[in-house]
């Protein structure tokens, strides 16, 4: 029998606190589906997609209702596009784009991620085609969502890559520049990518996972702030210690709650139930925000000294408290740091006290990496590269994933505000010190080799 002090817990997080399943992702393997015939392919897409995904949202709304917890997004992930792509040449990648968009739109889904390639360790021809479609084809979609892995602990860093998504990611935001460059908003550059993982931009369905699997995102900043205000607030000594016990506590909470409600959408559909990805994943609403919890654990200014080791304990409390609650953990799971989707991360950028730096050195210590974070327009794709090229090498080193989803924001500067709305957010533009200063290092291209793990001090 479950405790009635943790069904009244249970309670006060979904009515007060915030407390909701971010996202159902429901993974669709679409390999199937290749075709030397781009018109056959984009038929046997589409089908798929209806045959798999038309029950999803109504199944995801009778699931909500009968536990009166709010299911926020509705998601895809598909095994990589850059697969379909092999055989064809660059007249099939906006086609193939616009199929999984107006595929997704028809089942009533929010977004779909799986617009993907795997080039850490080289390019096959159609992840070379992918990648050189993302910016037209990101700004020719509404839902449709790219990620490229480009670094891994096993294979180093494709500085090829890098270099090339440097590009790509200015040409994105410039083709997008009526909407803040938006378009970049919708793609991320991994290392050490997660096959399972149920978030944009980064979701797509792994070569490892089942043929249609149900994962689930569940999020509660909101929740674990409460947490933490409440110790504090009931008197008796207090120390970081008792706070990561308590994150502990709260986040098994948050991760029996996504898992049964997980399982039941999956039963539901009648597909296999993959993993909870708890993350701390804000939204831009007040009171639900991971710069709000540091600031509950005592960093008044998010940026100041200290806050690099408070989002560590963060962290971690959140991932033991996880994987005690569940089996199944998987994606992400961890304290996520999207700078405009956090309204007090984005307030930091806006008063200075958290820079780009900053970030960088928290970002190897929590989940993903350099997570919605709005630069000058005029910022150079070298630069942007480099950028990029430091976050992975966190990733790398680390045997950690690290991301970078970075918008130049075309015609903003330092201390502009760029809009992306719901749950993208807004943010202050960063200052990016030393522009162009990298562009010789960027030019040599080739490969940062693999990290030697054996002498690990």
């Amino acid at each position: 029998m479950i405790p009635s002090e943790d069904i009244l817990k249970t309670i006060e997080m979904i009515r007060i606190e915030n407390l909701d399943v971010r996202t159902v992702t429901l993974g669709i393997n679409l390999l199937g589906c290749a075709d030397g015939d781009s018109g056959r392919m984009l038929r046997k897409v589409r089908s798929r997609i209806h045959a798999v995904a038309s029950d999803l949202v109504p199944c995801c709304d009778e699931v909500s209702t009968k536990y009166g917890i709010p299911i926020v997004n509705k998601r895809l992930a598909i095994s990589r596009a850059g697969v379909l792509l092999e055989g064809h040449d660059e007249a099939a990648c906006l086609p193939l784009a616009r199929a999984l968009d107006e595929a997704t739109a028809q089942v009533g889904v929010d977004l779909i991620g799986g617009y993907s390639a795997l080039v850490h360790k080289g390019f096959s021809d159609g992840d070379r085609l992918l990648i050189g479609s993302i910016p037209e084809a990101l700004a020719s979609t509404e839902r449709v969502c790219a990620s490229v892995s480009v670094a891994s602990t096993k294979a180093g860093i494709n500085m090829d890559a890098v270099r090339l998504m440097g590009r790509q990611i200015k040409e994105t935001a410039e083709r997008t520049a009526g909407k803040d460059g938006f378009g970049a908003a919708k793609l991320v550059v991994f290392a050490n990518i997660p096959e399972d993982n149920p978030f944009m931009a980064g979701a797509f369905l792994g070569p490892g996972e089942p043929a249609t699997v149900v994962n689930i995102g569940v999020s509660g900043p909101g929740v674990i702030k409460r947490a933490v205000e409440r110790l504090i607030e009931g008197g008796g000594e207090v120390d970081l210690e008792r706070i990561a016990e308590e994150i502990k506590r709260t986040s098994f909470r948050v991760t029996r709650v996504g898992e049964l409600m997980g399982r039941e959408v999956a039963a539901r559909l009648g597909v296999e139930f993959g993993v909870v990805d708890l993350s701390l994943a804000p939204t831009p609403h007040v009171g639900d925000s991971v710069g709000e919890i540091l600031q509950a654990m005592g960093i008044a200014a998010i940026g100041a000294a200290g806050s690099t080791a408070a989002v560590a304990l963060l962290n971690d409390a959140v991932k033991k408290g996880g994987l005690f609650a569940s089996s199944s953990v998987g994606g992400l799971s961890g304290a996520f740091i999207p700078v405009s989707e956090d309204q007090a991360l984005s307030q930091a950028v806006a008063d200075g006290s958290l820079s780009l730096e900053k970030l960088e050195a928290m970002t190897s210590v929590c989940s993903v990496g350099l997570d919605m974070v709005v630069v000058p327009g005029d910022t150079d794709a070298e630069t942007i590269a480099a950028i990029i090229a430091d976050e992975m090498a966190i990733g790398v080193i680390n045997n950690k994933t690290t991301a970078v989803r970075i918008i130049p924001a075309p015609g903003k500067a330092v201390g502009d505000r760029a809009v992306f709305g719901g749950l993208f957010g807004e943010g202050s533009v960063v200052d990016v010190r030393n522009p162009g200063r990298s562009a010789r290092f960027i030019s040599f291209g080739g490969r940062i080799p693999a990290p030697l793990q054996s002498l690990n001090n």
